[in-house]
């Protein structure tokens, strides 16, 4: 059976490199190597009998309804410029400290995380708007490149994060088939809400040390850090703060807070999301049907690509099963030592390499299945070993040469900064999501005191 788990992995990894597009290649590399299998006598189509039942799991699973929701609501937030004014607000606010103006750049692509939980638009939002005022308060290339580009990935880790909710619902499977194995039939579930309420501290403290970081930075160089801009902004009224500040605030606190205190589903509280980026988008009159038509034509394509990458994965999943890869996987990490740190070190770090290559979704659908139930068999808490995962995969977006936040960076910024700017400039930055793990790892009631606190989980 080795060897087949093998070929698969081959010839995966041969359909990536082609290009071909991902959900295609998983799904069409394990149906190929299945029928090799049917053909020799070494895979049993049993497992071919339970595929549209998964499938229609997939489909029918309530947590992910709140996907193409929340990539709505982060749309429609894009699309009525409502970041735009909140960086803007928050510029001027700054003053002309360059330093307080790079840690307001954070501050808001943490509200902004918080607001709507897409890396791509808050990446493309910022860059095109606090890239230019870093770069003319005279911060460097890379340095500009690394503030922006991070702060972005801020939507991965921060609630409501789209990558929480899928994952959410990988580690809640994988949890349920751990206690399978060990003979628990009346088992416990993991919930996105969990997950929110468990990543919600250690993304906090990612921003603090992403501010840390630049203070520190800022006080080393502080001769340059009092150059103003060669016109001095004026200090925005009070007014014009309290509009930019209070409505993303009061929507944060409708969707996320409702999530956390037990008000609602993730799925409720994306449609109550939704609903208040229309009404917010509609009294700054930044709606129009055009406007409407455009964000329901992104939300729908990218779902369908998400799914899409769902149900092929789900595939390759039940084919690794069938040739007993699942136990293979097993037997590796139970092989590396009595102690469950170096199989859980090994996962990690085949995660992270992965991020250089592939993105996070492939990674999620692909890689958690297989180690996750292994990893929580082992005894590792799944909501603590959730947020580390999600971590993880936020370098993915930061990691040359394929990182995403890297390429939506390149799309809008100026000619001054070249790409290799951009690449030097988030090399400190994912070396503080690598520190934060560490932190994580030390300290673990960082990620499980707070759901255990709200869900008694």
């Amino acid at each position: 059976m080795i060897w087949f788990c093998l070929l698969l992995i081959f010839i995966l990894l041969l359909g990536l490199a082609s290009g071909y597009p991902v959900a295609l290649v998983l799904g069409g590399s394990s149906i190929l190597v299945a029928f090799i299998g049917l053909l020799t006598g070494h895979f049993d189509p049993i497992f071919f009998y339970v595929l549209p039942e998964r499938l229609y799991g997939i489909m029918n699973n309530e947590s992910l309804i709140a996907v193409p929701l929340f990539v709505l609501m982060g749309v429609v937030l894009e699309k009525s410029e409502l970041a735009k004014e909140l960086l803007e607000t928050m510029g001027d606010l700054a003053g002309g400290s360059k330093t307080s103006l790079s840690i307001s750049v954070f501050f808001v692509g943490a509200l902004l995380a918080a607001s709507t939980g897409i890396v791509g638009a808050t990446v493309v939002t910022m860059g095109l708007i606090s890239l230019p005022s870093l770069i003319q308060k005279k911060v460097s290339p890379s340095q500009a490149s690394g503030i922006v580009a991070a702060s972005g990935t801020l939507g991965q880790i921060i609630p409501p994060s789209i990558v929480l909710i899928i994952l959410g619902d990988v580690i809640s499977n994988a949890n349920q088939e751990s206690q399978l194995n060990q003979g628990i039939f009346k088992t416990s579930a993991v919930s996105v809400g969990d997950l929110f309420a468990g990543a919600l501290i250690p993304g906090f403290i990612l921003v603090g040390l992403y501010m840390i970081y630049v203070l520190f930075n800022g006080l080393i160089k502080k001769g340059n850090d009092t150059e103003a801009l060669e016109k001095t902004p004026t200090r925005p009224k009070v007014s014009k703060i309290l509009t930019a500040l209070i409505p993303p605030i009061v929507l944060v606190l409708l969707v996320l807070g409702s999530i956390l205190f037990g008000i609602s589903t993730p799925t409720e509280a994306a449609s109550v999301g939704v609903v208040g980026s229309l009404i917010l988008s509609a009294l700054k009159k930044k709606m129009s049907f055009k406007i409407l038509k455009n964000c329901i034509d992104q939300t729908v394509l990218t779902t369908a690509m998400v799914f899409l990458i769902l149900i092929g994965a789900k595939i390759l999943s039940i084919v690794f099963r069938g040739f007993e890869g699942d136990e293979l996987v097993h037997s590796l990490l139970s092989s590396l030592g009595s102690e469950p740190i170096w199989a859980f070190l090994m996962v990690m770090l085949v995660i992270f390499f992965l991020g250089f290559f592939l993105d996070f979704f492939e990674i999620t659908f692909v890689v958690v299945p297989l180690v996750g139930p292994a990893l929580i068999t082992m005894g590792y808490d799944p909501i603590w070993l959730g947020v580390m995962i999600a971590i993880n995969l936020q370098t993915s977006f930061l990691t040359p040469p394929f990182g995403f936040s890297l390429f939506y960076l390149r799309g809008v910024a100026p000619d001054v900064i070249k790409t290799s700017d951009i690449y030097k400039g988030v090399v400190p930055f994912i070396a503080i999501q690598v520190f934060m793990l560490v932190l994580l790892y030390a300290f673990p009631e960082l990620a499980t005191k707070l759901p255990r606190i709200m869900f008694g989980t």
